[in-house]
């Protein structure tokens, strides 16, 4: 007998992260031609040694093996309430009941997706839109509802646009901010626009901020939890993984109205009961103890973002940075007419430079790549644009 699949998850497409790590497998790289790897957004330092010093601590104590309590221990939510009021200046509008834990930002947005939409139902991703995202709404029978790319807007969404994407059936619109691809950053204003047009449409704001911490500038990133009606509509995704490098522990968190965090409660307790605990006693050290720590890598991505730009001017590169920040850079390559897959798959085989094709991320992304580069120190960003000018140059296909 052969297991049967049901037809929503059958469609989606194998994960593109392993896809495209299996270009690489089992091959080995010259000295002077190593490998770059930009394919996944992991941050490329570890852990700081007081927070591993501390959970190492922490797994002496009986407590860390159990559940935690529902939405997470309150330690970490009392952290990150507090953490949100002061970066966003909102005065104590957050507290410990609008903080649920999850096992990273894509059970995040899995737990908040479901609650939200039914099969049938519609959510906008505007593109290029991040794949796992797109992938967990296929696979639950949820419509994508796209918002064109905006390439002389840098990635950002017109308003206009997602306006006339809304339908009876749309439940929520999704933005991200630092965004996964572009790596665009969307002003405050916008974001209280995007805001109001949710809000007059009767539908949900689900704004991931996973990489806020590396927006580059001083300043809160918006004002919407200053707003007295923010928790009717807007729901905030946020993870721990980039900031504190907790990757492998799977900490993220959902910052929403009490009663709907009741029913995302529902859900989590069937699918996990909880995060790892001690990655949540990981992330609550990290907010309480880190914040010197943080500014620093946030200042050596920032180095790193402008090294890229500054080695991607060059006028043989064939690449054209369409946008970029946080971890991403989004590239629109020169090959035309040739799939994104080709060019990255070539990419990596004669290049050694491993990114992704701009296709993973919907429709008519074709002519892009994207590159993340949080763990290359900013000394390579030469050597990829030179490898990338090689590759633009080379015509045997």
């Amino acid at each position: 007998m052969t297991l049967s699949v049901q037809p929503h998850l059958a469609a989606v497409d194998a994960p593109p992260i392993w896809e495209a790590q299996g270009w690489i497998a089992g091959r080995t790289f010259p000295a002077q031609k190593p490998l770059i790897d930009v394919c996944q957004a992991v941050p490329g330092y570890p852990p700081a040694d007081a927070q591993l010093d501390h959970m190492a601590a922490a797994l002496r104590l009986p407590e860390t093996h159990r559940y935690t309590e529902f939405g997470g221990i309150a330690r970490l939510r009392d952290a990150l309430a507090a953490d949100i009021n002061r970066s966003y200046a909102s005065g104590g509008a957050v507290a410990r009941e609008n903080i649920f834990a999850t096992a990273g930002c894509n059970q995040a947005f899995c737990l908040v997706a479901s609650a939200l939409a039914k099969a049938g139902d519609e959510i906008i991703l505007p593109l290029p839109a991040y794949f796992n995202y797109t992938m967990w709404l296929q696979m639950t029978g949820v419509g994508v509802r796209h918002v064109p790319f905006r390439v002389e807007a840098h990635g950002v969404p017109d308003l206009s646009d997602i306006r006339a994407a809304i339908t009876p059936r749309t439940k929520a619109l999704v933005l991200i901010s630092p965004n996964n691809p572009t790596g665009a950053i969307y002003a405050p204003n916008y974001l209280n626009a995007a805001f109001e047009l949710c809000r007059e449409a009767g539908i949900a704001l689900v704004l991931d901020e996973t990489y806020r911490d590396f927006l580059g500038c001083e300043g809160a990133p918006h004002a919407l939890f200053q707003r007295g009606d923010w928790q009717d509509t807007l729901i905030h995704l946020y993870s721990f993984s980039k900031v504190f490098c907790l990757t492998g522990y799977r900490v993220g968190a959902i910052v929403a109205d009490p009663k709907f965090l009741d029913e995302v409660g529902k859900e989590m307790d069937c699918v996990a009961i909880c995060p790892p605990h001690i990655g949540q006693i990981g992330a609550a050290f990290g907010l309480e103890q880190l914040d010197e720590w943080r500014r620093v890598n946030s200042a050596k991505m920032s180095a790193r973002l402008e090294a890229m730009r500054k080695a991607f001017v060059r006028g043989d590169l064939g690449y054209a940075l369409v946008s970029s920040g946080a971890y991403f850079a989004y590239l629109k390559h020169p090959h035309a007419g040739r799939k994104s897959y080709d060019v990255a798959k070539r990419l990596a085989e004669r290049q050694h430079v491993l990114a992704l094709p701009g296709s993973i991320f919907g429709p008519d992304q074709d002519d892009y790549i994207r590159m993340a580069f949080a763990n290359v120190e900013a000394s390579a960003m030469d050597d990829i644009a030179a490898r990338l000018a090689a590759d633009a140059m080379d015509l045997s296909w």
